[in-house]
C-alpha cells in the first residue's frame, strides 16, 4: 500500500468512525453484557499494577516493571487491531471492511458519552441544586467535590469537557488518521494506562513513569489541535470569541501544570469569557493551579450548556476537516 492509499483509507475510516460514534455511541446494554474495550484494557493494567508494582521493590525495578507493563498493554491492544485490519482488507469487500473497522474504531471515541456526562451535571444543577451537582460532577473529575460551590461545580464540568475533548476525541482521532485502527488502539492503551497509574503518588511515581511520559508525548499534537477546533467553532456560536480563545491559549496554556491540558481549557475559557482551572482540592491537598482565561470565575448551569454547544460545534469542525482531508487525498 502506498502512503497516499494508507492515508486515504485511514481518514475515510476516521470520518465513518466519528459519524457512527456521534450517532450511536456505545450502547449501555453492550457495556452490561461484555463491557467496553477501555474496561478490558483497564482490567489488564489493574492486574499488572497489583502483581508488578509491589511496595517492597526498589524504585528502579518498579520503573522497569512499569515499562514492561506498558509494552505488554500496547501489544495486547495493537496486535489484535492490526490483525483485524489485515484480515478485513484481505477477505472482505472494501465497503464491508470499512464498515466493520469503522464500527470498531468508533468504540474508542467518546463524543456522545462525554456530552451525556457533562450535560448530566447541568441538569443536576438545574433540577436538584448544589448537592445534586456535586454528585454528578464527582463522576467525571478526580478532585474533592464536597467543598465546591455552584460556580466550582460548573467550572469543573466545563474543564472536564475541554480536557476530555482533547484526550477522548481529538487525540484518538488524530492517531486513527495517522495509523488506522492500530493507531487509535495504541493511543487508548497509553491514555488508559496514564489515567490509572500515571499519577505522581508514592505508589505510582516509579511504576507509572513510562505511562505518564508517553501519554504527554502522544497528546501533544492533539491538545493543540483541540484548541484550534474550539477557536474555529466560535464562528458558529453567537456570543463566543475565537479571538478570546486564541489569546487565552497563547497567554495561559503553558502555565497549566499539564503540558497539554492548558490548551483546550484555555481555549474554552477564552471562547466563553470565563476563568477556568485555578486552585482546587484533590483529597485533602490544595493544588495552587494557574487560571486559564481572564473572564469571570462565576459560572452556572447555563455556562455548561454554552460550553456543550461550543463542544458540539468543535466536533463538527473536526469531522468536516477529516472528511475534506479524506476527499482531497482520495482525488489527489
Amino acid at each position: 500500500m502506498t502512503i497516499a492509499a494508507h492515508f486515504d483509507s485511514s481518514f475515510t475510516l476516521l470520518a465513518l468512525a466519528l459519524a457512527l460514534e456521534a450517532a450511536l455511541g456505545y450502547p449501555q446494554a453492550l457495556v452490561a453484557r461484555i463491557g467496553h474495550p477501555v474496561m478490558w484494557i483497564g482490567a489488564l493494567i489493574a492486574w499488572l499494577d497489583r502483581s508488578q508494582n509491589k511496595p517492597e521493590l526498589p524504585d528502579l525495578l518498579r520503573r522497569l516493571n512499569g515499562i514492561a507493563a506498558l509494552a505488554l498493554v500496547l501489544a495486547v491492544a495493537v496486535l489484535p487491531a492490526a490483525l483485524l485490519s489485515d484480515l478485513a482488507a484481505r477477505f472482505l469487500p472494501p465497503l464491508a471492511a470499512l464498515a466493520g473497522l469503522g464500527l470498531l474504531a468508533s468504540t474508542l471515541l467518546a463524543q456522545r458519552s462525554l456530552h451525556t456526562h457533562v450535560a448530566a451535571v447541568a441538569a443536576a444543577l438545574e433540577n436538584g441544586g448544589l448537592e445534586a451537582g456535586r454528585q454528578a460532577v464527582s463522576m467525571i473529575v478526580g478532585r474533592n467535590t464536597k467543598t465546591l460551590d455552584e460556580a466550582g461545580v460548573a467550572r469543573a464540568a466545563i474543564e472536564s469537557l475541554a480536557e476530555n475533548f482533547s484526550d477522548g476525541i481529538v487525540s484518538p482521532a488524530l492517531w486513527c488518521g495517522a495509523a488506522g485502527l492500530p493507531g487509535i488502539a495504541a493511543y487508548k492503551a497509553i491514555n488508559t494506562a496514564d489515567s490509572m497509574i500515571g499519577h505522581r503518588t508514592e505508589r505510582h511515581a516509579a511504576f507509572g513513569w513510562a505511562a505518564a511520559r508517553i501519554d504527554d508525548l502522544v497528546n501533544l499534537p492533539g491538545a493543540r489541535l483541540s484548541a484550534l477546533w474550539l477557536a474555529l467553532a466560535c464562528f458558529a456560536l453567537p456570543g463566543s470569541s475565537a479571538r478570546g480563545a486564541l489569546r487565552a491559549v497563547f497567554r495561559d496554556a503553558r502555565r497549566h501544570r499539564s503540558p497539554n491540558g492548558g490548551y483546550p481549557e484555555a481555549a474554552m475559557a477564552g471562547a466563553l469569557g470565563l476563568r477556568l482551572n485555578g486552585p482546587k482540592v484533590y483529597g485533602e491537598r490544595l493544588s495552587d493551579d494557574a487560571w486559564m482565561g481572564d473572564g469571570r470565575a462565576e459560572a452556572g448551569a447555563a455556562d455548561i450548556r454554552r460550553a456543550l454547544a461550543l463542544y458540539v460545534r468543535a466536533c463538527l469542525v473536526q469531522w468536516a476537516a477529516v472528511a475534506l482531508a479524506a476527499i482531497w487525498i482520495h482525488y489527489s
